[in-house]
Order: structure tokens, then C-alpha cells, then sequence
């Protein structure tokens, strides 16, 4: 059989190509390890390197990776795996890494919606914090320090071992790492009431560019402000965090029901949007509708009302009748528990395996996609009959509802980076799972096509978007030269106008753009001094 010529040539060239990457990264390799010895002892760098030909290699990449879709993509993985147990060991090889022209990814959970935290195009070292989660609760003082390569599961855990009345606002999914989440924004169950775990940072310690360790004090306020928010991989590696922990009642209940279109679930999708946001602030709701099967063979939306009232049944019930008389209200229908259950509750453990929070690994992962939007203005019912419309084309879809308000709407967009603060009525996301690769396009293409469908109905100018559901359809940095105006393009949408504060500060800290991904903050053309000089001139 003749070969044609013209499709022999991509080949051809990937073969160069791909042999050259080795080369390259053959040699990047070595000289980084070689760099990293130097800087710490011969008896420790190899306890903590990790390289290719490592037998280990594989399983610790793919530990952490939550999101199986990038489980066996075809882009570079990390030439060395690093895992410290120190603060020096991460200083020692953002040192490296600068000095030999090589990437770093920083994973703590590893469960980035597009990846960033263990992918890259180019050669790229991947700094693991598995070994760095730490956590020192003083119950005293009502703080906590922890290290980022802790979960949200092991701090949980970590808190109600010292306390059954203290809690932290941060998301309900244990196994989500606190550096990622915190520097994200971070919002769950008692955010309504508190505000995000990025509201509620009182230090932090960071590796910067030359490889310092800063707190608060020595990085000053402009990084402190951003890394609350704004993503800490755009600025360093985070190390640690000092929390404020915030009071919980010793009983607080939780009520789940389900309601069917033919059960009245547009009606009470509607009722939520008009309620929800200005909900007392110790209530939080949140709605998950899907597509189930009907009661005549065929499909219908299934909408899920999940709350956590921080009161007892006893003192809910009253607002309960007056605002949710459709629902059952019989004391059998609600369930009683400390606030430590209620986040096994939600994760779907027993309620009484507090255990099970230590657990660093899913119950099951997948290959998943995700997408965000802010709504502004209740959703009328021909809106939500076209969102219904769009999830009938795909069995698996999922939305899900997250109403804000209450003291989310008394802090000012700029306290921090994360901006959908007042007018917000709630977050809605676009959600697919699948377990065959096979199916990927498919199920990605949905979410865009909901996305797009959507438009319509939620914020606008720019169309809000959240940090920590990432989301690379709204665009990325080509390279580590990409403009703040190209940037901008998914900028806004994640920090409106706390964007170019954001890129200020980066400018100042990283002036290089070494700390650079797919969505890192872009550094400003117009230099370092000027930036300086505006930051300091809004304070």
C-alpha cells in the first residue's frame, strides 16, 4: 500500500520534535536535579525526588489527580516529582527551576477542574504537598494554622478533635486540598453566615520567586490581598495558612427532598430564587437538578433541595411554614446533628465515621467537566424550561444551584479578590461526569452548549465566572508574554475589576512571569516601578 507524502510529513515531524523534547527535557532534568542536590543534603533529595524512572513514579502522579480526564492525556508529564516535608525542600526547587529555565506545578489536592495543578505543555517539575499538611488548632484563641497540602477533610477532622462548636467556612468535599481551595475564594456550607474560607485568612507563608519564605508581614498587604482569592499559583507556593475558626451551635439539622416537574419542582425552583438569597444567614441551600426517568417511561427533571440550618428543628420549623409550606415540615423529615455530621452527611459517609475524613482519596473518581455562571435576576419559568431542554440531550447532566446572600453581600467586591459579592442571588454550574474517554468530546461539548444557551440569563458585562470551577473555555495565556488585554478575556469574568490590581501585584512580585500556566495573572507591560507606584497610590 503507497504512503502519502503528505501525511507522512506530520509524522516525520513529530518524531523530530518529540526527540528533541527528550533531549531537552533529558537535559533540563538532569540539571535540575543536580541543582537541587546542591542545595540540600545528598541523604534527604533522595528520599524526596522522584523521577521517571522511579518505580513509584507513576502511582504518586496519579494519586492526587481527581479529574481522570487528564489521567492519560498526551501532554508532558512532570520531569521529577517533588515531595517535601519541608519549607526549605519547596524553596530549593522554586530556586532550581528558575535557575535552569524549567516550569513548577503546585498540587495540593489536585482537584483543578482543567488540571493546572499537574499539567503543563512545557517541561514542567511537579511540587507534591502531600507530605507538607500540618494543622495546630488553638481553641483559645479560635485559630488554626494549617499546610496546604492538607484536605478540608484533615482540618474538619483536625478541629472537631478539639471543639464539637467551632467550625471553618470552607467547601463540603473532604478531599479537596486547602491550598488550592483557599486561594481560590473557597465557599461551602457556612459561607452565607461567615463568608469564604479566603475571608476568614488571617497569614499565610509563601515561597516567592527567589525563593523567600514571607508571612504576612514580610510579603505585605498587596500579595496578601491577592493570594486570598486570586489564585497563589499566579504569585508563588503557598505553604501554609492561619485561619480564623468560627463558631457553630452544638446542633445544627439538615433536610434533603427531591421534587419531580410533576411534583411542582418549577414552581419551587422559582420560589428559591426569589427566597433563598435573603435567607436567614445561618441557612444554606443548595439545588441539584438532574434527569431522571418519568412516571410514564419517559424523561423528567429531578430537582434535589439540600439545606443546613445552624438552628434546631424547633427553631427553624416557623420560617420552614412560612416560606417552604410545600414541602414535608414533620419533625421524622429533618435530622438533628452536630455540625462535624453534617459534613459527613453531605459527602454521603456515616455520620458517625468521623474517620472517614482522613480519607485523601474519593470513593470514586471520573472524568469530569465543569462550568460557572452568577445569576442576577430570578430565572423565569420559559428560561428554565430551556435549561431543561438542553439537560434532556444529555442523561448525565447535572446543574446545581448555590444561593448566596447574606454576608456575602455586606463584603465589598475588592476586599479581597473574589468579586460576586451583592446582586448575586447564586452561583450555577454546568456539570458532566463519564467514565469512558471515548466519550470526552461528547460530554464537554455539552457544558458548552448549556453554556451558551445560558447567555441569556445570567450576568453580564462581564459574565461572572468562579476561580476554583476553572474553566479554559474562557480562555488562555498562549504564552508567558500574553498581554493583560488578551488576558482580560478570562480575567474579568473571574475578578471584574480586581483583575488589574491583580496583575499590579504581579508585576511587582514576579516581574518575569516564572510563576506562569494556562490562567496565571499576566504581568504588565508598562513595568515594576509603575506598578508599585499605583498600587501604593490606591492605598
Amino acid at each position: 500500500m503507497e504512503i502519502s507524502h503528505i501525511k507522512l510529513v506530520p509524522v516525520l515531524l513529530f518524531i523530530l520534535l518529540n526527540s528533541v523534547w527528550c533531549t531537552t527535557s533529558n537535559s533540563i532534568s538532569e540539571s535540575f536535579l543536580q541543582c537541587f542536590s546542591s542545595h540540600i543534603p545528598s541523604n534527604t533529595s533522595s528520599k524526596i525526588i522522584i523521577t521517571k524512572n522511579n518505580p513509584a513514579y507513576y502511582s504518586v502522579f496519579q494519586f492526587s489527580i481527581q479529574n481522570l480526564r487528564f489521567l492519560n492525556t498526551p501532554t508532558p508529564k512532570p520531569e521529577a516529582i517533588i515531595t517535601p516535608f519541608k519549607h526549605s525542600h519547596v524553596q530549593a526547587a522554586v530556586i532550581c527551576s528558575k535557575k535552569e529555565g524549567i516550569q513548577i506545578r503546585t498540587r495540593s489536592g489536585g482537584h483543578d477542574y482543567e488540571g493546572l495543578s499537574y499539567v503543563s505543555i512545557a517541561p514542567f517539575i511537579l511540587i507534591d504537598l502531600f507530605e507538607l499538611r500540618s494543622i495546630d488548632i488553638d481553641i483559645e484563641n479560635e485559630i488554626a494554622w494549617v499546610e496546604s497540602g492538607a484536605t478540608l477533610g484533615e482540618l474538619y477532622y483536625a478541629i472537631a478533635q478539639k471543639s464539637k462548636v467551632h467550625g471553618f467556612p470552607a467547601g463540603t468535599c473532604p478531599t479537596v486540598g486547602v491550598g488550592g481551595h483557599i486561594s481560590g475564594g473557597g465557599y461551602g456550607s457556612l459561607f452565607r453566615k461567615y463568608g469564604m474560607a479566603a475571608d476568614n485568612v488571617l497569614d499565610a507563608k509563601i515561597v516567592d520567586v527567589n525563593g523567600r519564605v514571607l508571612d504576612r508581614k514580610s510579603m505585605g498587604e498587596d500579595l496578601f490581598w491577592a493570594i486570598r482569592g486570586g489564585g497563589g499559583a499566579s504569585f508563588g507556593v503557598i505553604l501554609s495558612w492561619k485561619l480564623r475558626l468560627v463558631p457553630v451551635p452544638p446542633t445544627v439539622t439538615t433536610y434533603v427532598a427531591s421534587k419531580t416537574m410533576e411534583e411542582g419542582a418549577t414552581k419551587l425552583l422559582s420560589k428559591c430564587q426569589t427566597i433563598a438569597d435573603w435567607m436567614p444567614e445561618g441557612y444554606f441551600l443548595r439545588v441539584v437538578i438532574g434527569v431522571t426517568n418519568g412516571t410514564n417511561g419517559g424523561k423528567t427533571i429531578e430537582a434535589e433541595f439540600s439545606f443546613l440550618f445552624l438552628e434546631t428543628y424547633e427553631e427553624l420549623l416557623p420560617w420552614m411554614k412560612e416560606n417552604f409550606p410545600e414541602f414535608n415540615l414533620s419533625r421524622s423529615a429533618f435530622t438533628e446533628m452536630s455540625w462535624i455530621q453534617s459534613i459527613l452527611y453531605s459527602s454521603s459517609y456515616s455520620i458517625n465515621d468521623t474517620e472517614a475524613l482522613l480519607n485523601r482519596s474519593q470513593q470514586s473518581r471520573s472524568s469530569f467537566k465543569g462550568k460557572s455562571d452568577y445569576v442576577t435576576e430570578p430565572l423565569s419559568e420559559a428560561g428554565m424550561e430551556v435549561l431543561y431542554q438542553i439537560m434532556f440531550q444529555l442523561d448525565a447532566s447535572t446543574v446545581i444551584l448555590t444561593p448566596f446572600g447574606g454576608i456575602m453581600s455586606e463584603i465589598s467586591e475588592s476586599e479581597i479578590p473574589f468579586p460576586h459579592r451583592k446582586g448575586n442571588l447564586y452561583e450555577i454550574q454546568y456539570f458532566v461526569t463519564w467514565d469512558d474517554d471515548k466519550d470526552s468530546e461528547k460530554y464537554v461539548s455539552w457544558t458548552r452548549m448549556a453554556y451558551a444557551y445560558m447567555a441569556a440569563y445570567v450576568s453580564k458585562s462581564p459574565r461572572g465566572a468562579y476561580l476554583n470551577s476553572r474553566d479554559l473555555d474562557l480562555g488562555i495565556n498562549k504564552d508567558a508574554n500574553t498581554s493583560y488585554a488578551e488576558a482580560s478575556i478570562w480575567g474579568l469574568s473571574y475578578f471584574k475589576n480586581n483583575f488589574r490590581r491583580l496583575a499590579q501585584v504581579k508585576t511587582v512580585v514576579d516581574p518575569g512571569n516564572f510563576f506562569f500556566n494556562a490562567q496565571s495573572i499576566p504581568v504588565l507591560r508598562s513595568g515594576k516601578m509603575k506598578c508599585q507606584q499605583e498600587l501604593d497610590a490606591s492605598l
